[in-house]
């Protein structure tokens, strides 16, 4: 085994190494469920570890490979999975009591997939109670691995928290309001929630159907576009899935962003922000400007109204989603949860309708927007990761403003990317986030790359 921690090694070093027999799926994956097992006291960051079919599929990966049948990057690499995700055989319990008995009957798509390419699957990561706002009443929080009193983000929190102690070299999450990049961000790794419809959902648990994205986080943004080339592609299962080509995610990345137009809202995204998370956030985009983009002012006035259409068409297509468990399994909810669905079930059809209007007119600015351009740059969020017990339900507290700047992304279903631009005077992560166009993921995956290049802040590790 080469002298090098295989846990922190690139997708692409792994596989050069295992292709190389210089490293077996079967040593990657002990050290990786080692170190998994070591850090789990302090993260939090599984709610299922599974050594005995992760070391199977690793033999399995190393017969093939032993055959010449290597089936792409991702063959024997180990990967875990958001517990909101179908594992056959297994409970999907989405961090909740409700779902105790929820076996699955087949793996989800993104899971077949991930198989298909060969991956081994480790474990089920943590995550907040329905994918929601607080963590699960069954589990307990994913604990951020910077500050152990600190979330790891909302919703894929696990899958955060574990990435960046060495816990796998990806993990899948979802996005319905910014939960693959706030982890992301919260962690200091990357996440991209690619475009409305480019990964099936089938075997997915929903949260929102007309907001709900599946993709995944990793160490750095050239792994987050392998694990995304595995699973995106159309699916007769999902009827959301688009029937659009997937290209190569990889074949531009180093492109660099010279001769690429990045814009910057002039309105919402900097305003009400952490001083230090808009110092960092300014210097990325400046970065980015001595790497070639030429920087674009861009108009975006709807996006004030947000989290106004967010509130709405998350709570009514939850309790739709919910109707049937809040009518029998209502006590088993944490918290608060169980009664907040029965009041949003009782919302009217007139709100969600304005809701879906305003929503419209963001679409309409940000369609407007990237006539001009070809990304666009934010922060990841206004505010830097808080404590565990600020936590308060219901978009309160530190995490009332949490999603402002990730929710807009999902109404539209652009392709949007977080990745770390730097850290805060306590030695926090900070995210700087990037948007394209429909179906533009290269786009944003270059851009993404061509700053983590001119950085080393996707190779800090927390002292774990």
């Amino acid at each position: 085994m080469p002298s090098a921690d295989p846990c922190f090694l690139t997708i692409r070093e792994a596989a050069r190494l295992l292709r190389g027999k210089r490293l077996s799926s079967v040593e990657i994956t002990k050290a990786v469920l080692a170190r998994a097992k070591a850090t789990q006291p302090k993260t939090n960051a599984f709610i299922a570890i599974l050594e005995a079919s992760a070391l199977a599929e690793a033999r399995r990966a190393d017969r093939a490979l032993a055959q010449g049948r290597a089936k792409g990057p991702l063959h024997g690499i180990p990967i875990s999975v958001k517990d909101i995700f179908d594992m056959k055989g297994l409970i999907t319990s989405c961090g909740s009591a409700v779902l105790h008995d929820n076996v699955a009957e087949s793996d989800a798509a993104v899971v077949t997939r991930l198989r298909e390419a060969g991956a081994v699957i480790i474990g089920k990561a943590n995550m907040t109670e329905f994918a929601v706002d607080m963590p699960s009443p069954v589990y307990g929080p994913a604990h951020n691995p910077w500050n152990l009193d600190y979330l790891s983000g909302i919703s894929s929190s696990g899958s955060g928290a574990s990435l960046i102690v060495g816990a796998g070299f990806a993990s899948l999450g979802t996005d319905t309001g910014g939960s693959i990049r706030l982890p992301a961000a919260f962690c200091g790794c990357a996440g991209i929630k690619p475009t409305y419809g480019r990964v099936s959902r089938h075997g997915v648990f929903p949260l929102a159907w007309s907001l709900d994205h599946a993709g995944p986080l990793a160490r750095t943004v050239e792994d987050a576009a392998i694990t995304l080339q595995a699973i995106a592609g159309p699916d007769p299962r999902d009827p959301t899935a688009a029937r659009v080509p997937v290209p190569s995610y990889t074949r531009d990345l180093a492109k660099g962003a010279g001769g690429l137009r990045i814009g910057v809202p002039k309105e919402y995204f900097f305003d009400a922000i952490d001083r230090e998370v808009e110092s960092r956030v300014r210097a990325a985009i400046e970065r980015l400007r001595k790497l070639g983009a030429r920087i674009v002012p861009v108009s975006v006035p709807n996006a004030t109204q947000t989290m106004l259409a967010m509130s709405s068409i998350i709570r009514v297509e939850q309790a739709a989603a919910h109707e049937q468990l809040i009518r029998t399994r209502l006590h088993l909810y944490g918290g608060t949860l169980g009664d907040r669905l029965v009041s949003a079930s009782l919302r009217s059809a007139v709100d969600y309708i304005k809701a879906q209007r305003i929503r419209m007119l963001i679409v309409r600015d940000f369609h407007a927007a990237f006539e001009k351009v070809d990304v666009i740059a934010t922060p990841t969020m206004p505010i830097l990761p808080f404590k565990i017990a600020e936590q308060k339900p219901g978009g309160s507290g530190q995490g009332a403003r949490l999603s402002h700047f990730t929710a807009p992304f999902d109404l539209t279903g652009s392709p949007a990317i977080s990745i770390p631009c730097g850290f805060s005077a306590s030695g926090l992560p900070i995210g700087l986030q990037l948007i394209g166009k429909p179906f533009a993921e290269a786009v944003v995956l270059r851009a993404a790359y061509a700053h983590q290049q001119a950085t080393d802040w996707h190779t800090k590790r927390p002292p774990l």
